[in-house]
C-alpha cells in the first residue's frame, strides 16, 4: 500500500482524467485523511470515520475513473457496484452485504498479489519441485546411496529444465488441491457453513506450462500461514477499503413516484446500516464497515440528492458536482490522457504491422462530432469518443491483416466522410452513435 500526498494523487489523476479538479481534490483529501488517521493513537483512531463522498454528474465524465485510478495507484481494495442491481430482484434488499464480501475478496487478491511478489522465489521452488517429482518420481527410502546420488543429479537437471521452460509442452499427471468448499452467504443472516470446508486433491493430466499456473495458489497456501493472509485481507479492507456505489440516483425518486415504487426506499434503508457501520460475515471472518470509504455517484437527472432518505444523505457529507465535457475537454481526452483511445488503436493495429496516424484536424473533428452527438442525443460524455473512433476505423480494422506494412494517416476529410451524414440526422445518430 502506497501513501501519497494530495498533490501527488491529483497529479497522477491528471494523467488519465481531464478536468474535474473539484472531484480530484475531494478524493485526494479523503485518502490522505486515512493515512493521517492511522498515525494517531488507537483510541483516537476509533473515533475518526471517513467522510463519504457523493459525486454528481452525467455518465462518462470521469466519476468511476477517478475512484478506480486512485485506488489502483495506492494499492487499495476497491470494488464498484451498481445500486440499481439491488432493485432488480423484486424484493427489498438484495443482500446488500454482498458488496462488503466482494471488497474483502478484492483485498485478499491484493494480499496474495503482494505475497507473490515478495516470495516469488519460494513459490517458484515449490512449483518446480512438485512438477519435477511428477516427471521423476521420488526413490524409495531403501534405495542405495549410489542411486540416491544419481537421482539427486538427475532431479537437479530436470528442475533446471522445468525452470527454463524447456519441458513446458510435456504432458504430466499431477495432483492438485481443490479450493475448499465455500460457505453459503444467506441474505440478512450472513455466512452459513452447510458443508465442512475440506480441501480435496485430485489428479489431472495437463502440460507442464499449465501446471505452473494451476499450482500458484496451492504454493502460496503451503508456504505461508493462510490465516495470517486472511487476517491481513480483513484488516486492509476494513481500514483502507473503498466501495464505489454507482447509480445511487436510481434508488432515489420524488415522493409521488416513490409511492409507486417503495422498493427504492427499501434499498436505501438496507444500504444505511452498512454505510453507518455494522459487522458483516465473510468467508475470511467478520469485518466492521465503520472505516470503509463509500463513494456514491449518480447523474440525478430525474431526481436530486435531496430525494434520498435524510439518514443516507447525512452519511455522504462531501458532495462534488462534476462538469459536463466541452468540445475542448473531449479533444484533450483524445490527445493528452495517458491511456487515450487513439493511442490504444495505434498500438492495436500496430500488431498487424499497420502504421496508423491521426492529423491534428482529424482529432479536432472527432472531438467536435462527439460533442454534437452528445448534444443531439443522450450525453454519455467521453464514452462517445469510443463510439466515434470505432465507427471511423471500422473498415480499416476489418482489413488490417491484409494491410501489413502500410501507413495510413486519418484526415479531417476521412472523419467527415464517415460521420457527416450520420450527425445530420438525429434519428440515425441516436441508433448509430
Amino acid at each position: 500500500m502506497t501513501y501519497k500526498t494530495p498533490k501527488e494523487i491529483v497529479e497522477y489523476l491528471d494523467e488519465y482524467i481531464i478536468g474535474q479538479d473539484k472531484a480530484k481534490k475531494a478524493i485526494a483529501i479523503a485518502l490522505r485523511n486515512r493515512f493521517r488517521r492511522i498515525q494517531l493513537p488507537k483510541e483516537v483512531q476509533d473515533e475518526i470515520v471517513p467522510k463519504n463522498i457523493l459525486m454528481i454528474g452525467n455518465t462518462g465524465v470521469g466519476k468511476t475513473e477517478i475512484s478506480r485510478r486512485m485506488a489502483k495507484i495506492l494499492g487499495l481494495p476497491f470494488i464498484k457496484v451498481e445500486a440499481s442491481k439491488y432493485t432488480e430482484v423484486g424484493f427489498v434488499g438484495r443482500d446488500v452485504e454482498s458488496m462488503v464480501r466482494d471488497l474483502v475478496n478484492a483485498s485478499m487478491n491484493l494480499i496474495k498479489s503482494d505475497y507473490r511478489k515478495k516470495n516469488a522465489d519460494k513459490i517458484e521452488d515449490y512449483i518446480i519441485s512438485k512438477i519435477t517429482n511428477s516427471l521423476i518420481p521420488p526413490l524409495p527410502n531403501t534405495a542405495s546411496e549410489t542411486k540416491k546420488e544419481e537421482y539427486r543429479i538427475s532431479s537437479n537437471k530436470m528442475k533446471q529444465k522445468v525452470k527454463d521452460g524447456l519441458v513446458d509442452n510435456l504432458e504430466i499427471e499431477i495432483e492438485v488441491t481443490d479450493a475448499p468448499i465455500n460457505p453459503f452467504p444467506i441474505p440478512n443472516i450472513g455466512i452459513v457453513e452447510i458443508f465442512p470446508k475440506q480441501q480435496k486433491t485430485k489428479k489431472i493430466k495437463t502440460s507442464v506450462k499449465e501446471a505452473k499456473e494451476l499450482l500458484k495458489n496451492e504454493a502460496i497456501e503451503n508456504i505461508t500461514n493462510i490465516d495470517e493472509l486472511k487476517s491481513e485481507a480483513l484488516k486492509r479492507a476494513e481500514e483502507s477499503g473503498i466501495i464505489f456505489i454507482d447509480e445511487i440516483d436510481k434508488t432515489a425518486s420524488a415522493e409521488s413516484s416513490l409511492r409507486q415504487n417503495p422498493n427504492k426506499e427499501g434499498v436505501q434503508r438496507d444500504l444505511l446500516p452498512i454505510v453507518e457501520g455494522s459487522i458483516v460475515d465473510t468467508k475470511y471472518g467478520q469485518i466492521k464497515t465503520d472505516y470503509i470509504l463509500f463513494i456514491a455517484a449518480g447523474a440525478f437527472q430525474l431526481s436530486k440528492p435531496s430525494d434520498l432518505i435524510p439518514e443516507l444523505q447525512g452519511r455522504f457529507p462531501i458532495r462534488v458536482e462534476l462538469d459536463a465535457l466541452s468540445e475542448e475537454d473531449l479533444y484533450k481526452i483524445l490527445t493528452q490522457t495517458k491511456n487515450s483511445i487513439i493511442k490504444q488503436y495505434i498500438l492495436l493495429l500496430g500488431t498487424e504491422g499497420l502504421r496508423l496516424e491521426f492529423d491534428e484536424e482529424a482529432l479536432r473533428a472527432i472531438a467536435k462530432f462527439a460533442y454534437i452527438a452528445n448534444e443531439k442525443t443522450e450525453d454519455i460524455g467521453a464514452r462517445r469518443l469510443h463510439t466515434i473512433v470505432e465507427k471511423v476505423l471500422e473498415d480499416i480494422s476489418f482489413k488490417a491483416p491484409e494491410m501489413s506494412g502500410e501507413s495510413i494517416i486519418i484526415t479531417k476529410k476521412d472523419i467527415e466522410d464517415k460521420l457527416d451524414s450520420i450527425i445530420q440526422s438525429a434519428d440515425i445518430t441516436r441508433y448509430i452513435l
